[in-house]
């Protein structure tokens, strides 16, 4: 078993260490991939800093929403309990309204009876027992004012008018018992035995108590929160502009879609001072009243906003420099990449001349050979030999030597023109072509043009004695699928042979010969 895992663990050493050399190699030769990389790499960094900031900002706003929502939630919940209290004590006082025992009890008693438990409600303002003419005939804090009469209020013209009326709810009033402060009335009907209206049960609610409900809540720096009657009739807002408690908003756009529904939350711009903000409403059961919550869109998404700020400019900032370490990475590749091609071709040229060197004339014969015998075409080689070189050397120097081996060799790349063609420098003042898929018939004409040019063309000694120079070339051809044995270096020493040939004959002309008849002769 351990031999096995030991064997287990060198092949994935070895596998890593194949996959690692591939994509080296890979990138090496393609040095574009690591900037590209780089830049999707930041790209993709990008792209999910911004997907985790929008996912922020949604957080930010449910998180908002659900906030508003438990605020929206306790106000309503604290004036329910609050109604539902009024009623209880506005029920008992129209059922000892109602009795004709009560009125004959002594004023004390009487007013036991009355408003004991309207003594509970919070932020009373007061609580009297009205006659069917609207006149005061009991009240909580002492004597009836029976030279106020209340039969023009709204309260009072709606339960003479309705007997099915039941809890109401008034508008906003100035009080004519307390000094004309602002409050509102909840009040029932009190009828007599036969069913006739016989005045009503009002508490007064100070207005103060809506607007102590908003002071407790945080509204932010450009929030708001605001209770609302269903016909549009603001009770109280926070912040509280002057005067505004009374003022009736059914016209605004954002009423309009709070009186559609029984709750919700909604963004508008709030038309009162152009603030974006984020409404969330519900209705008080029981009553006609709507509670609004209201915090700025801008309060809201402030900590968001500044936690984005700060991960934009990192993400711009090191995406930014990730961008620019991957391209300098990949210009750095790409010299490198230069670097080791220029070395190639220096490996691989011939310095002089420019033309390829033995050691790639050497292989590529090898695999001009190989592809012959595969593909049963003929190779031919030619030889080339600059006559009396060493007499050049002697009598104009070196430097006019090079100078003719230089111009001898572009005559020679000139003459082997196709793509598939070898051109190189064998040594001193010796040159090779490859002809691949030439028979000896072209490769003899091929030389031959070579000759005539480096004869018309090549002169050396300068307008007064001036000498032209010429070359003698050998020709070898050779069909390597019909040859046994035999390689590209056994054409070239054939080629070479008939360069021998021809210099023995007189110099500045080509012989050629057939591989085959060489081999025979072998």
């Amino acid at each position: 078993m351990l031999q096995q895992a030991l064997s287990l663990r060198n092949r994935l050493r070895r596998t890593l260490h194949d996959v690692r050399a591939r994509m080296t190699h890979f990138v090496g030769n393609r040095p574009w991939v690591a900037g590209v990389a780089g830049t999707l790499v930041a790209l993709a960094m990008s792209i999910l800093t911004a997907l985790e900031v929008g996912a922020g900002r949604s957080e930010m706003l449910d998180h908002a929403r659900q906030t508003s929502q438990n605020l929206v939630s306790l106000i309503s919940a604290d004036i329910e309990r609050n109604v539902e209290i009024n009623s209880l004590s506005l029920q008992s006082m129209v059922d000892a309204a109602r009795d004709p025992l009560t009125w004959t009890l002594p004023i004390p008693v009487r007013q036991a009876m009355l408003f004991d438990r309207a003594t509970t409600a919070a932020y009373l303002g007061g609580a009297y027992i009205l006659d069917a003419e609207g006149e005061v005939v009991a009240a909580q804090n002492g004597a009836a004012t029976t030279t106020v009469r209340l039969d023009d209020r709204e309260y009072f013209q709606v339960h003479l008018r309705n007997p099915a009326v039941g809890l109401y709810f008034s508008h906003p009033f100035m009080s004519r018992l307390r000094s004309g402060k602002l409050s509102i009335a909840l009040t029932r009907r009190i009828d007599d035995a036969q069913g006739s209206f016989a005045g009503i049960a009002l508490l007064a609610i100070r207005i103060e108590y809506f607007q102590h409900l908003l002071d407790r809540i945080g509204t932010g720096a450009q929030g708001s929160v605001f209770i609302v009657m269903t016909d549009g009739t603001l009770l109280a807002r926070k912040p509280l502009g002057v005067p505004e408690i009374g003022l009736n908003i059914a016209k605004s756009p954002n009423f309009q879609e709070m009186h559609l529904h029984e709750s919700g939350t909604f963004v508008s711009i709030a038309a009162v001072d152009g603030v974006r903000r984020m409404f969330t409403y519900a209705r008080v059961p029981g009553t006609p009243l709507i509670v609004v919550v209201a915090p700025a869109i801008d309060d809201v998404l402030a900590p968001w906003q500044r936690r984005s700020h700060v991960a934009g400019v990192l993400t711009v900032g090191f995406g930014a420099v990730f961008v620019f370490v991957s391209w300098l990475l990949t210009f750095a590749l790409r010299d490198k990449q230069r670097a080791q091609a220029a070395l190639q071709r220096l490996a691989a040229t011939d310095p002089l001349t420019g033309l390829s060197n033995r050691r790639v004339l050497d292989k590529r014969l090898d695999d001009e050979w190989r592809r012959a015998r595969r593909d049963n075409k003929p190779l031919s080689v030619l030889f080339i030999d600059v006559d009396h070189f060493k007499h050049f050397n002697d009598t104009y120097g070196h430097e006019s030597g090079d100078e003719v081996l230089v111009a001898v060799a572009d005559c020679i790349a000139s003459g082997a023109r196709r793509s598939v063609d070898l051109v190189a420098r064998y040594g001193g003042e010796e040159f090779a072509v490859v002809l691949p898929d030439t028979t000896a018939q072209g490769a003899f004409a091929v030389a031959e043009k070579i000759r005539r040019k480096v004869e018309s063309e090549v002169v050396v000694g300068g307008p007064d004695a001036p000498q032209a120079v010429t070359v003698s070339v050998g020709c070898a051809t050779a069909l390597p699928a019909a040859t046994d044995g035999g390689n590209g270096l056994d054409l070239l020493a054939a080629a070479d042979q008939q360069l021998y040939v021809a210099k023995e004959q007189g110099r500045n002309r080509t012989r050629s010969a057939q591989w085959e008849e060489r081999s025979a002769a072998l």
